[in-house]
């Protein structure tokens, strides 16, 4: 592709822990094939705690970073600049390191919402309401991913209640109607039409989910074991199922935009072609749907 900004910066990784089963690299690998681009994306175990000591260890060499559990609010410190959705989330997915003069900025941006929107837009689903399960870091993006695709109300469900608050506080922001509901009340609240759950893997497999009709949909975040039994039953019923990894192939596309550009909103070269590459590189079908 054409020359891109701080030639010189080719590394990059995904920061988390667990990480070991993240597919990120495989993602970001056959996309930097596509746009022929000499970087190098691996992956680093960082437990909560250790960010900011990983992050000033890091050399000239480094492009940008991924981040998963339990590193999207405990980056903002360390961040720089922000795009408005990490302002208005306090949640960051993502870190691109620009050189400045004689100064590196380390920039953030949330690409998890896009990673959510897309593949739901895709199927031609705009929720009235939207029920989520969890209430961490990407349950915040969940939300703002709900009110984008049309819901103007959302309950979440999760096990302690009392942990609800940056969530009522950002449906507030927001001005979506949020209700704050306790895990073991879900057998009370009927069928649902749009369900994103935030849990990790099979900890949804035992939840009542039972599904509106045909068009409605399960986005289950997680992608290790796949396919969990919540998702097995929803299809099984005959609706909709969406993944971890069809959020996972999206988010990483905003996230290569703001590595290269700066804006995780401009269109990547090829991305048709790159999207295509990315979703077969983790077994995906070429589209979505």
């Amino acid at each position: 592709m054409a020359a891109f900004p701080d030639a010189a910066r080719t590394q990059l990784a995904v920061l988390g822990s667990p990480v070991a089963h993240s597919l990120s690299p495989a993602l970001h690998a056959a996309a930097y094939e596509v746009l022929d681009l000499p970087f190098s994306y691996g992956r680093h175990e960082v437990a909560s705690g250790g960010l900011a000591a990983f992050v000033a260890g890091l050399g000239p060499e480094w492009r940008g970073l991924s981040l998963t559990m339990p590193l999207k609010r405990e980056v903002l410190p360390l961040l720089d600049r922000t795009t408005p959705l990490v302002d208005e989330l306090g949640v960051a997915n993502t870190v691109a390191f620009r050189q400045e003069g004689s100064s590196v900025v380390l920039a953030g941006a949330n690409t998890d919402v896009e990673g959510i929107v897309r593949p739901v837009a895709a199927l031609g689903h705009l929720p009235g309401e939207a029920t989520i399960l969890g209430g961490g870091a990407t349950a915040a993006s969940a939300l703002a991913a709900s009110l984008r695709l049309g819901a103007s109300l959302v309950r979440v469900f999760l096990r302690d209640t009392g942990k609800a608050g940056d969530l009522v506080m950002l449906a507030a922001r927001l001005g979506v109607t949020l209700e704050v509901h306790a895990l073991d009340d879900l057998s009370s609240a009927g069928p649902m039409g749009f369900v994103v759950s935030t849990l990790p893997g099979g900890a949804a497999d035992d939840l009542p989910l039972v599904p509106s009709g045909p068009d409605a949909v399960l986005f289950d975040v997680a992608y290790e074991p796949w396919p969990t039994r919540a998702s097995t039953a929803w299809t099984d019923a005959g609706a909709r199922v969406l993944n971890g990894l069809d959020m996972l192939s999206e988010q990483a596309i905003g996230q290569i935009r703001f590595f290269l550009t700066g804006d995780e909103d401009e269109l990547l070269p090829s991305e048709a072609e790159v999207r295509r590459a990315m979703r077969a590189a983790v077994g995906l079908p070429p589209t979505i749907g």
